[in-house]
């Protein structure tokens, strides 16, 4: 794997289970937790952007139940 500069979201705070992101050279986004930290999702930015927004408005609240 390509070495990455990981950033931590600043929602972590100090807690043990953290989502870290990272910007590839091709212009994907890493995303990986830290508890599996091999375990790296690529995306786009406009994914992940859409994505975010889903879980904003809510269209995935169903899942939940």
């Amino acid at each position: 794997m390509a070495a990455h500069t990981w950033q931590k979201s600043s929602f972590s705070g100090d807690a043990a289970n953290c989502i870290y992101l990272a910007a590839a050279p091709d212009g994907a986004i890493k995303i990986r937790e830290s508890d599996e930290p091999d375990v790296v999702v690529t995306t786009t930015p406009d994914s992940l952007r859409a994505f975010i927004g889903g879980v904003k408005a809510g269209d995935f609240d169903h899942l939940a139940q």
